[in-house]
């Protein structure tokens, strides 16, 4: 668990599914995300968080707001599978994703910054990456914000997305050891 001024960042519980289904099916947030999922796809996403983080002891945690309690978006360091197609299977990727009532009150910073620094104390590795699609402003002041440092030789398409989709072209930050 890490706490900063606002937020607490844990593991999921089964009663924070209504809220990230809530997130994940609101259009605004799905469509940085790639577009909308089924609410099963959605939930199987719910659990494979939930697997990841007590597999690692870290990944994508929930982000609590303090000042009430709820869940208000996910925000952390994961390791990206190594079965994945992605060009850093294998490396730790910094990620949020919040609500979009969350949206523009600095909490995606301010969590990302205490995962950061979470995952430089803990993790054993190289460096830290953060991506996100090209037209992102909102995310890559994220990036820039918290010191990371932006890497266009390591820029890619995400292999996920259709090659004729507006996101497929992916920017890359990375944080070096």
């Amino acid at each position: 668990m890490i706490e900063t001024e606002r937020l607490v960042l844990r593991p999921w519980r089964e009663v924070d599914l209504a809220a990230y289904l809530a997130m994940m099916a609101d259009p605004e947030v799905a469509y940085w995300l790639g577009g909308l999922n089924s609410a099963e796809a959605e939930r199987g996403a719910f659990a494979r968080r939930q697997d990841m983080i007590e597999a690692d002891g870290f990944g994508m945690w929930a982000a609590e707001r303090k000042s009430d309690g709820r869940v208000i978006g996910s925000i952390g360091v994961r390791r990206m599978p190594l079965q994945w197609n992605h060009p850093f299977s294998g490396e730790v990727e910094l990620g949020w994703r919040l609500a979009r009532e969350a949206w523009g009150a600095g909490y995606a910073s301010e969590g990302a910054a205490a995962a950061l620094a979470w995952g430089l104390a803990n993790l054993d590795v190289p460096r830290i990456v953060a991506f996100t699609a090209t037209s992102n402003a909102r995310s890559e002041g994220v990036m820039r914000r918290i010191g990371m440092t932006r890497r266009p030789d390591l820029d890619f398409d995400h292999p996920e997305l259709a090659p004729d989709h507006p996101l497929r072209r992916h920017i890359v930050y990375a944080v070096e050891r």
